[in-house]
């Protein structure tokens, strides 16, 4: 069975557009799948620029992103999804987000109910890319007498639905192409979130054979277990910064994530208030690092990611975190080298 990986970029600040489209034609050439992009509430580079950088430096590889709805209308939405359909030969996929509240307010936006708004600018998004003059009236989308103005490429592009909550999930089932799951997460957190998914999807009468599982699979990658985790404890710790601290957890817990306790939240929030995001980092507890992500020497890395195959994601997009990780992990886990993979897994 072939295997599939994939490698995921967006956080890391330093990195231009250029650069990150440099790491992208490296893993094409080590025959990764799928290169993913992460727009989110971080405020980093935007995901259309990006895609557009990538689809250039590429001729094979498979490029997604994350767009969160409301942000662009669906109108404009199904308009950049076909751009860069038609810039990529086919080879686009969009993975709608729900707005949050953090998200609308941040935007300045009202807050709506977010499994609504998703719902409606994926149904939505899906009219607007037959082709045809089409009109749609809900809730929050509403538009008359619609079309673009030129032939889509692929009347149906891959929508798979970023989701975390069991509602997100359970949406993802129902109406997806495929489900992303979300970063800083457990092995036994993505078994639940996948059962989640699955029944969602065959209540729904869809057929779960051709439903995408992809995840974005954190991955410290060192020669130490010591400097691994010190590498990817910030990131961690962003899931705990107190702004999103009681959300992040609590949907995590909600689906059965067993490395968070909410014993542990106010002392995480007393470490932010007290000293910053370093005092937060600190107190992060290894079990934290280890459990939520990938991390280690090169064969800790290769055996948890098999966990997360395991547990029933199909497509692991590698997310590196640090710079310097990034060739060492490109090498270890390319296709071209299924018999690393086959020795662990």
């Amino acid at each position: 069975m072939r295997t599939r990986v994939g490698v995921a970029l967006g956080y890391d600040t330093s990195m231009t557009i250029a650069d990150m489209a440099e790491v992208v034609r490296q893993a094409e050439e080590r025959n990764y799948e799928m290169a993913f992009f992460s727009e989110t509430i971080n405020l980093v580079r935007d995901s259309v620029s990006a895609l557009a950088a990538f689809g250039l430096a590429t001729r094979t590889l498979a490029l997604g992103t994350t767009q969160i709805v409301r942000l662009r209308t669906p109108i404009t939405m199904a308009q950049t999804a076909a751009s860069l359909d038609e810039l990529t030969g086919g080879r686009f996929v969009l993975a709608p987000g729900a707005c949050t509240r953090n998200h609308a307010r941040l935007h300045g936006l009202d807050h709506i109910d977010p499994a609504l708004t998703l719902t409606e600018w994926v149904q939505a998004i899906r009219l607007l890319l037959t082709g045809d003059r089409v009109s749609f009236a809900g809730r929050t989308v509403r538009f008359e007498n619609v079309r673009l103005a030129w032939t889509p490429v692929r009347p149906r592009i891959p929508l798979w639905i970023a989701a975390t909550s069991r509602t997100g999930l359970r949406l993802a089932g129902q109406i997806g192409d495929g489900v992303l799951l979300n970063a800083i997460a457990s092995p036994e957190y993505t078994a639940s979130a996948v059962r989640i998914v699955r029944e969602a999807a065959e209540e729904a009468g869809r057929d779960w054979n051709t439903f995408e599982v992809a995840k974005i699979v954190n991955c410290s990658l060192e020669d130490t277990r010591d400097a691994a985790r010190d590498a990817v404890r910030w990131e961690v710790a962003s899931k705990f910064h107190p702004m999103r601290l009681s959300y992040n957890a609590r949907i995590r817990m909600g689906v059965g994530e067993p490395y968070i306790s909410a014993a542990d939240l106010p002392a995480f929030r007393s470490a932010y208030q007290n000293g910053g995001p370093e005092a937060l980092a600190r107190a992060i507890p290894d079990a934290y690092v280890d459990g939520l992500t990938a991390s280690g020497t090169a064969r800790d890395v290769v055996q948890r990611i098999g966990r997360y195959r395991e547990a029933g994601v199909r497509l692991p997009l590698l997310r590196p975190a640090a710079r310097h990780q990034i060739r060492p992990l490109l090498d270890l886990c390319a296709r071209a080298r299924p018999r690393r993979w086959n020795t662990f897994i």
